[in-house]
């Protein structure tokens, strides 16, 4: 028996590779020969041909983002939580081998016609307009941040006036683009013209921001979607998705952003700038731990991704703050779990110390999923402390009023002139939040069983 598989995720970092390496380990496990295709930050690798999906007995979808499944007509389409992959591999595995008896149970599907993305819930669509947001961010935001090596403000005409400029140009688009692919999740190409139209509206007309952006693109998502289930005559047919039914969005959504909802945001985006502007000490504090506690509880899953979603988008309002104490509670788990397997080697199997070594350069670069692997085999007793670890870095940044301009990097963000505001300080909280998750790793495992 053959299955094809496709992971998939919003940043297309960790849990894409991480997918695909379980189900390759369960499939093997399971007797079954497996071929997973990866649709990561680098593009498609290892893609399925089309001799490959005839083959298949079944497809598993394990995916964070809209994903294309036109190539699986006629298929079984079996679609799994990414963030879940990694613990219940054997669980989808299994479930696309037994895919002939329909069965549903646990949180597959099994279809006989491609999953239609609109099912797949809000937050699905708003991770896949994050997942392509946050190339311009990071590529916007780095260029800045480079051009402050010529000065905070570079003499006109200079590499770094350029640099800053560049940086200025990647960054408008940062709003019109998660507003296209926020609708493009719900209603596919037809919603992406709409969307950078509105998107642009809420970024540059009515300043509603990217909370505007976000219920923009659910409108033209789900305006188009149901223009498209209205039955033309024939020969219309073929051209409503290039003409009418953008055209009658960007009519239709474009007046409510302009005359109804575009306002109402925008008040509410000016009250939350200034709020977050004027933060007491103790509320800095209180946003740092819960943004520290939605970080490290899922790792990558939707608690993670809504914090970061609410860090990005406050760089565009030039609120970078809650960015600084987000990119530090994601650091302290994999860090946190990699100094625990040093300094309490015992507490450890031998496969958990060495994937506290690849612990390390994970947790540098940012990527929380690395403390995945500990968390998935021993959650009562790993997540209590890279929670609580979390939520002190994230309030000690708070508290130090630490500053980040980039929406990426880990701790190689320092090394960019300006990029990081008290820089020392910053590296303080997040090493303060590791040894917290690997002091409180040591008394945990001294605690109970494995759940």
């Amino acid at each position: 028996m053959k299955i094809v598989a496709i992971t998939n995720c919003p940043t297309g970092i960790a849990h894409t590779y991480m997918a695909a390496e379980a189900l390759e380990k369960a499939a093997k496990e399971l007797g079954v020969e497996i071929k997973v295709e990866t649709q990561g930050s680098i593009g498609v690798e290892n893609e399925l041909t089309a001799q490959e999906i005839e083959q298949a007995h079944a497809v598993l979808i394990a995916s964070g983002v809209a994903t294309d499944l036109s190539r699986f007509k006629d298929k079984t389409v079996i679609e799994w939580p990414v963030n879940k992959i990694i613990k219940e591999a054997n669980m989808a595995v299994q479930a696309a081998m037994n895919a002939d008896e329909k069965k549903k149970s646990g949180t597959e599907k099994a279809v006989t016609e491609p999953i239609q993305t609109h099912h797949t819930g809000i937050l699905k669509h708003l991770f896949t307009g994050i997942s392509y947001m946050v190339p311009i961010v990071a590529a916007g935001g780095l260029l800045i941040a480079i051009s402050f090596l010529w000065g905070l403000e570079p003499p006109e005409g200079s590499l770094g006036a350029t640099l800053n400029t560049l940086g200025g140009v990647a960054l408008s688009f940062m709003i019109p683009v998660m507003t296209a692919f926020i609708a493009f999740s719900i209603a596919d190409r037809p919603g992406i013209a709409p969307g950078l139209v509105i998107g642009y509206l809420s970024a540059n007309v009515v300043g509603s921001g990217f909370l505007g952006a976000i219920v923009g693109g659910l409108a033209v998502g789900y305006f188009a979607l149901l223009l498209k289930k209205i039955r033309l005559p024939k020969a219309l047919e073929g051209i409503s998705v290039v003409l009418f039914i953008p055209l009658l969005t960007t009519v239709v959504v474009g007046l409510l952003m302009l005359y109804v909802i575009g306002s109402p945001i925008a008040a509410l985006m000016t009250a939350l700038s200034n709020a977050l502007a004027n933060l007491s000490t103790v509320s800095a504090i209180l946003l740092g731990v819960v943004m520290g506690l939605m970080t490290a509880f899922d790792m990558g899953g939707p608690c993670d991704k809504v914090a970061y979603t609410f860090s990005v988008g406050l760089l565009a309002e030039g609120i970078t703050g809650p960015m600084a104490a987000n990119m530090a509670a994601g650091m302290s788990p994999a860090l946190g779990l990699a100094l625990a397997t040093v300094l309490f080697r015992k507490k450890f199997t031998e496969p958990e110390r060495e994937a506290g070594k690849v612990a390390w350069a994970l947790g540098a670069c940012f990527i929380t999923e690395g403390a995945i692997p500990f968390a998935a085999a021993d959650p009562l007793r790993v997540l209590p402390a890279t929670m609580i670890g979390s939520a002190v870095s994230g309030a000690l940044s708070m508290l130090f009023g630490c500053t980040l301009a980039a929406p990426h990097g880990g701790i190689f963000a320092i090394l960019i002139p300006g990029a990081v505001g008290h820089a020392g300080l910053y590296v303080l909280s997040i090493v303060i939040g590791a040894v917290v998750t690997a002091l409180l790793l040591n008394i945990t495992k001294s605690i109970g069983k494995k759940a």
